[in-house]
Order: structure tokens, then C-alpha cells, then sequence
């Protein structure tokens, strides 16, 4: 299965926002786009456990990603 990498942004404390690959996916985010943990495993999709946002850009890769797999 192809590798799909998050958005992650993090404020600075001067103010600027940085964009970056993220480790994995949030807990929010794949329930969001409905992937169950156990299926997310199967598809070899990345979960950060620590992350607690949800971004859309990311909900919408994955359910691209859900619908490629099936």
C-alpha cells in the first residue's frame, strides 16, 4: 500500500506557523474518515497516538486512501 504522510502545523514562539510531515495519523482523524484501529494496522497506515488534532487535509487523504483499498 502506498504511504500516506500527515499535515502537522506547530506555532513558534515568535509567532510563525510551520508545516511539516507529520509521524502519523491522529486517533481523531481516523475515526473522522471511519478506519477502524485494527484496519488502519492492515493498511500499514501510520498512527501517532500523542497527536490530539484533527485536520481535514488529512481526514480526506485517508478516506482516498480507503477507497483505493477497496
Amino acid at each position: 500500500m502506498a504511504e500516506v504522510t500527515p499535515i502537522v502545523r506547530r506555532k513558534l514562539r515568535d509567532g510563525r506557523i510551520i508545516t511539516r510531515q507529520g509521524r502519523g495519523f491522529s486517533l481523531n482523524e481516523l475515526k473522522a474518515a471511519g478506519i477502524t484501529l485494527d484496519l488502519a494496522k492492515k493498511l500499514g497506515i501510520r498512527i501517532d497516538k500523542r497527536r490530539r488534532s484533527k485536520r481535514e487535509e488529512n481526514v480526506e487523504a485517508l478516506k482516498k486512501l480507503l477507497e483505493k483499498a477497496s
